[in-house]
């Protein structure tokens, strides 16, 4: 298995020159991966630089390379956006994971009204916090040179006033339209997928007033932690991703 790491400070690396990693990142690498000199590794910078080369340090507090092979990998336009509404137990917490190793440019934390967890006053940044964890490594394991952004906390008015700038689809098991009928443009995709319970009738017709379109995936219901990553497949394969 490929062995990939992040470190977002790297700005630049050319072919002889030594990129490395340090702290609890090269410690995992040393300690856990058990990596050694010699050995190939790929560090990214997380926007869209990937730097290979072999191993010529190898401690605890630092593991560097001598780079060989130097890949820039633009940005991919449209970008697909998942507002995934906060959810009981890792639902929410898988949704993202299996986003991020789909592709997707960023994940919106959405307080959606039947959302029975909550972040409020310190889980805020905490939570913010553990959802950057998650699609940090999820973007290792994957591989992936951009990093995904995490945004803020929304409301469903945040979310609305956001929907006239993007091309905004909702997961609505009663819609009419089928996310694979989805004739796609260039406008970024911000997809919303509600929590447990569903999204209430009024922030459907919310978003729907602020332009918002509503896409089913199939005649079946699908868990929150299932149906982005479900949607995001499908937009890949649309968009000509995959």
């Amino acid at each position: 298995m490929a062995h990939f790491y992040l470190n977002e400070l790297v700005g630049t690396a050319e072919v002889g020159s030594r990129v490395s990693i340090d702290g609890p990142e090269a410690r995992h690498a040393v300690t856990v991966s058990r990596l050694a000199v010699g050995e190939s590794v790929s560090i990214g910078n997380g926007r869209g630089l990937v730097a290979t080369g072999s191993i010529v340090t190898a401690e605890h507090t630092e593991l560097a390379i001598e780079v060989e092979a130097v890949t820039s990998v633009p940005r991919t336009e449209p970008a697909i956006f998942l507002a995934q509404a906060l959810a009981k137990g890792d639902r929410d917490e898988l949704a993202v994971q299996a986003a991020t190793e789909l592709g997707i440019d960023g994940v919106i934390p959405w307080t959606a009204a039947r959302s029975i967890s909550r972040w409020e006053g310190a889980k805020i940044a905490k939570g913010h916090d553990r959802w950057s964890a998650i699609v940090r490594e999820a973007t290792k394991q994957s591989i992936r040179a951009w990093l995904p952004d995490v945004l803020d906390l929304a409301t469903t008015n945040q979310l609305a006033r956001l929907a006239p700038e993007v091309r905004m689809l909702v997961l609505e098991p009663t819609a009419e339209l089928a996310l694979s009928a989805l004739e796609p443009d260039d406008r970024d995709i911000v997809l919303v997928v509600g929590p447990e319970g569903g999204i209430a009738p009024n922030e459907l017709a919310a978003l729907t007033a602020a332009g918002a379109t509503l896409v089913r995936l199939g005649d079946t219901v699908l868990r929150t932690s299932t149906a982005g990553p479900a949607a995001i497949a499908v937009l890949n394969a649309k968009l000509g991703r995959w």
